[in-house]
């Protein structure tokens, strides 16, 4: 579909790229680029990329697809790197997941002729680097395009077809909306993941290896979120703020809510707001964009990046 893709950035998101690419045979050749001397060899070790650079502005020379795959707070200077090296009719796309963000510091530096079209596969785990990267991550689950206001709709639908080939369900919308979707179902459930971890670790009266030895389920599954990649999620936070503290003020009316039933003996609303999220948890599961197993997936998960790993 594509007979050069650039992907900056070959982390857990740019490596699964190539691996789903390399799958389906979407790709005539694959090139990246990344800061990191270790990180390039390792992608070139797995045979994630044909020719791995130090330079962005190297890797996107001559390619039809370049893919940004960085933490949000450096597009805009990556962007103004690569500008005078991409090619025209090149579609210039992301995998942030905050697309205001994206269109404010990217826009102004694409030059005529480059399609910038946005975008967001809404899938990942919590670790991070060229090796945590498998085929499989996109398989069902969405990604979301936002195009902003005069894109190609040609370009669009490329790209549109390039993630349904990859796996993934695909959703337009509007990157405001976007944003404060996903501040509800990912940004907020993230930041009380480190937060309830950061709280436990910090109370006197239990010690740290308290804190590991007796984590149960509940606790032990915020512990797997809070340990994504902060720079990622620091930069997810301070571009997303306005979205988050609207669901953050929305989240506090109802811990209140709580707090108030749990206080007075309210066990009539404790039971049917606990019944009403049980039905939201179930249909989550229905709708195939989770696992019932007790392991939340995981397992499945590791044992396809290993497979994926070991495939030329």
């Amino acid at each position: 579909m594509f007979q050069r893709v650039a992907l900056i950035g070959i982390g857990l998101i740019g490596s699964s790229i190539s691996h789903a690419l390399r799958r389906r045979g979407l790709a005539g050749s694959i090139v990246g680029s990344a800061k990191s001397e270790a990180t390039r060899a390792t992608a070139l070790r797995l045979g994630l990329v044909e020719r791995a650079y130090a330079s962005p502005a190297d890797a996107v020379e001559g390619a039809d697809l370049v893919v940004l795959c960085v933490p949000l707070g450096v597009y805009g200077e990556i962007v103004r790197e690569i500008a005078p090296h991409l090619a025209p009719g090149a579609i210039l796309t992301d995998v942030g997941s905050v697309k205001g963000a994206a269109i404010r510091d990217v826009a102004p530096h694409v030059p005529p002729g480059v399609h910038f079209i946005p975008g967001h596969p809404i899938a990942g785990t919590e670790h991070s680097g060229p090796e945590a990267g498998f085929a499989e991550l996109f398989d069902n689950r969405w990604c979301v395009l936002t195009p902003p206001e005069g894109a190609d709709p040609r370009a669009v639908a490329r790209l549109q077809r390039l993630w349904q080939a990859l796996g993934s369900n695909v959703e337009l919308m509007g990157a405001e909306h976007h944003d404060l979707v996903l501040a509800i179902t990912s940004h907020v459930p993230h930041l009380i993941a480190y937060n309830i971890v950061n709280t436990a670790a910090h109370l006197e009266r239990v010690t740290d290896s308290e804190v590991i030895k007796f984590s149960a389920g509940g606790f032990r599954d915020f512990t797997r979120i809070a340990s994504s990649d902060p720079t990622m999620w620091r930069d997810v936070f301070l571009n997303n703020k306005e979205a988050v503290l609207e669901m953050l003020g929305r989240f506090s009316e109802d811990l209140t809510a709580l707090q108030r039933a749990i206080r007075y003996g309210d066990g009539r609303t404790l039971f049917e707001l606990f019944s009403a999220a049980r039905t939201v948890r179930r249909g989550i599961i229905q709708a195939g964009q989770d696992t019932a197993a007790p392991d939340f997936g995981r397992q499945q998960a590791k044992a396809s990046a290993a497979e994926s790993s070991t495939q030329p």
